[in-house]
């Protein structure tokens, strides 16, 4: 039985990825999840906030820009709260690749062109097998509109991609007017693969003090829905790697991000509630599957369920609504 694949032109054992997280803060811990099965780890994301504030020679606090409200450098972390300073996350690059055997992907994490994309070099100088390229924003300005906001985040792709040969994966929000044409567009500009979706913290109210609480609520499965649709969809027109991440905590979750077109399947939220070692249960459930349903290797089911034979995708997600719908009786 065969579960490598290739993702991002890597070769993998699994499609099993260890997503941007804490687990690659620690050379310890990343080996006990290649130990278990992982095919890859990406590490937490470096911010291009924090590059800002080490290029413009800041200690302490971040300054967003001229062109910022002088108020919104208090909004982010004080230097010091950051998990990785750009040097020593340089340095983690290089230990986890004298530690692993499996893909190390570093993480870059902005939202519009800049110095900081230079980064992508000097993750590729120390080492890193990849690059996930993660484009989180809200776009709350209600002078920039659509075509503005997609046009800055291909810029930055082709920065990005343009300065390293190593390949470079654009993770999404799941919030474009065309999420299909625009993975295109980023597959044009030279991305190498694209993960689906991009988890946004929602802000809670505390109507006591009134203050907004940022709050961390791990995935469960029900969100693997979206990332089901979209996958889906884009599958069957991108010519590169797709990855699934969010709502992903049981072999099943596992199979249908592959039957939907997943090249790689990231995991987080369930290896932070059960550990590393919980990596070879998944594994288990998935051979398990693949023997009950006598399929030989992943690439014989990948994509099984994507909408590559509809005429018309919208049409059919569109009835399907319209049937959910009229199932319901009071």
């Amino acid at each position: 039985m065969k579960l490598e694949t290739s993702y991002l032109g890597l070769h993998l054992r699994n499609p099993f990825v260890v997503g941007a997280s804490p687990f690659g803060d620690s050379g310890h811990v990343a080996r006990q999840l290649q130990d278990a099965g992982a095919g890859a780890i990406v590490m937490r994301s470096l911010f291009e906030e924090q590059i800002d504030a080490e290029q413009r020679g800041l200690n302490h606090n971040v300054e967003f820009g001229a062109e910022s409200h002088a108020e919104a450098t208090s909004y982010f972390p004080h230097f010091a709260e950051y998990q990785l300073t750009p040097d020593h996350y340089l340095r983690q690059i290089a230990d986890l690749k004298g530690t692993l055997t499996i893909p190390v992907i570093a993480s870059l994490n902005g939202c519009r062109p800049g110095g900081w994309t230079d980064y992508a070099a000097r993750f590729e100088a120390a080492g890193a097998d990849a690059i996930e390229l993660n484009l989180y924003q809200l776009a709350a300005d209600g002078e920039r509109d659509a075509s503005q906001v997609e046009a800055d985040m291909i810029e930055t792709v082709r920065r990005v991609t343009g300065s390293v040969r190593i390949p470079v994966a654009v993770k999404l929000s799941p919030f474009h007017t065309s999420p299909v044409q625009f993975a295109l567009a980023l597959e044009q500009a030279g991305a190498a693969g694209v993960v689906l979706f991009n988890r946004f913290y929602q802000p809670d109210f505390d109507i006591d003090e009134l203050e907004v609480v940022p709050r961390l609520n791990l995935s469960d499965s029900s969100e693997l829905l979206l990332r089901l649709r979209w996958l889906s969809i884009i599958s069957p027109r991108l010519k590169g790697s797709l990855a699934a991440t969010g709502g992903v905590h049981n072999p099943a979750d596992i199979v249908k991000a592959i039957l939907a077109g997943a090249h790689a399947v990231q995991l987080v939220s369930v290896l932070l509630k059960h550990g590393p070692r919980y990596l070879s249960t998944l594994l288990d459930g998935v051979r398990q599957w693949m023997i009950d349903h006598d399929y030989k290797s992943v690439g014989e089911f990948r994509g099984a369920m994507n909408l590559r034979r509809c005429p018309d995708p919208a049409a059919f997600e569109r009835a399907n609504y319209q049937r959910i719908l009229q199932s319901w009786r009071v």
